[in-house]
């Protein structure tokens, strides 16, 4: 039992001492939007099927409040998910280029996000502030992450990583992601960080 107990110390001081390391930093400016974007075909598909999920939501609040419990929260579910589902492409499930669904044991990169962002949507944090997000990898290909706005800042849950990241931290370019207060519509992302700013993909 002493083991568990300093296992679980142990883990308790982790999160609390990343929780503290976030809070005194100074947080990044958010991203910055410009205008409408179009869907990614795939989320469009997804919303006739899940068209409750694709409505306007209530009134924008703002960001959401970062506390050490939700920080917490967070992190649990990026992990929980990373390490549940079994990266696969939509052809290897489906034989399709492209389907967004909720994985159960296999998945590609937006089947991650949408997991991810019902169970933090089921665990009472506004949809407003869980945004899907297309980016673009170093190598020029395509992924989809999930943006959750903070008042410290735009932090970045991804399958490819379990450290949750401020987005101005992560390698990608950001293209477009679901608009705050209407989820089944999308706002392109001006990346100050990128020299050559690329319009918006739709995949």
């Amino acid at each position: 039992m002493k083991k568990i107990s300093r296992f679980g110390f142990l883990i308790a001081t982790l999160i609390a001492g990343a929780f503290a390391g976030q809070a005194e930093a100074s947080p990044a400016a958010a991203m910055r939007i410009m205008g409408k974007a179009n869907p990614p075909i795939g989320h469009y598909e997804f919303c006739q099927t899940y068209q409750s999920e694709c409505q306007p939501t209530s009134a924008d609040r703002g960001p959401l409040r970062l506390t050490e419990e939700n920080w917490k929260m967070i992190l649990d579910v990026n992990y929980t998910v990373n390490t549940t589902i079994t990266p696969m492409t939509d052809m290897e499930i489906y034989g399709v280029e492209e389907r967004w669904a909720y994985p159960t044991t296999v998945g590609d990169c937006e089947d991650y996000v949408l997991l991810k962002r019902k169970m933090l949507m089921n665990k009472g944090i506004s949809p407003s502030d869980l945004l899907i997000t297309v980016v673009l990898q170093p190598n020029g290909s395509g992924h989809a992450v999930l943006t959750v706005r903070t008042d410290r800042g735009d932090f970045i849950l991804d399958n490819l990583r379990n450290k949750v990241m401020d987005w101005s931290e992560t390698e990608y370019t950001y293209l477009k992601r679901q608009d705050a207060a209407n989820p089944g519509r999308w706002v392109k992302i001006q990346d100050g960080r990128a020299v050559n700013a690329v319009a918006g993909i739709n995949q």
